[in-house]
């Protein structure tokens, strides 16, 4: 576990649409494997489909071509749109932790590829529901504030029912991924763009 200091304000930032462009990369990888990603809804599993007959791919060979291009792609991705200047400035008023779930095999390409994108903070590989591991993180932290960003309605809520006095910003990168996600309920703010969510943060914490 990451050593923090209890009396400084803490943002947990998710990775995958939040601070690195996943789906754009999913895609190229998939277009390599003769696949594409049927962006007509939300889920990955069932929308993965092979190019020239449209056939769905298993949903046990998509989570083979996931762990693939975890394992090939994460050291390309491109960073968000702003996320690095954003986190930049608000190391001033706060500290930073990536919780990201992905296959611990790749966790050194995804630590040296956003220290790349000048965001070389802590990051942590998790897995299922974030709530728990949120709440062992910020144990000590109740004098404090606490901001947690995600791109998923579950981790969202799985940290409301965990951590319930953790400030809560849904955040989706991806466009059209945004145009298919309403707000989650359990957030406290939807936002999809780093100047205005750090602008929300900063308000947050105080500043």
């Amino acid at each position: 576990m990451v050593r923090l200091d209890p009396v400084r304000p803490l943002i947990i930032c998710d990775a995958d649409e939040v601070l690195v462009q996943f789906v754009v990369h999913l895609e190229r990888f998939l277009e390599r494997q003769g696949c594409f990603l049927d962006l007509s809804t939300l889920a990955i599993h069932g929308n993965v489909k092979r190019r020239g007959t449209n056939e769905v791919v298993a949903n046990e060979e998509v989570s083979r071509l996931l762990d693939a291009c975890f394992a090939n792609e994460t050291s390309n991705f491109e960073p968000v749109p702003g996320a690095a200047a954003a986190l930049e400035a608000l190391t001033h008023v706060a500290q930073i932790v990536v919780l990201s779930n992905l296959p611990s095999h790749a966790l050194e390409a995804r630590k040296e590829n956003l220290r790349r994108h000048g965001m070389a903070y802590p990051v942590l590989a998790g897995s299922g529901p974030k709530g728990p591991l949120v709440a062992r993180i910020i144990a000590g932290f109740d004098a404090q504030p606490v901001v947690f960003v995600d791109d998923l309605p579950p981790h969202l809520t799985s940290v409301a029912q965990e951590a319930p006095h953790v400030h809560r910003l849904h955040f989706v990168a991806d466009p059209r991924l945004a145009k298919l996600m309403p707000p989650a309920k359990d957030a406290h703010r939807r936002i999809d763009d780093w100047p205005t969510a750090r602008a929300w943060i900063e308000s947050v914490i105080g500043v």
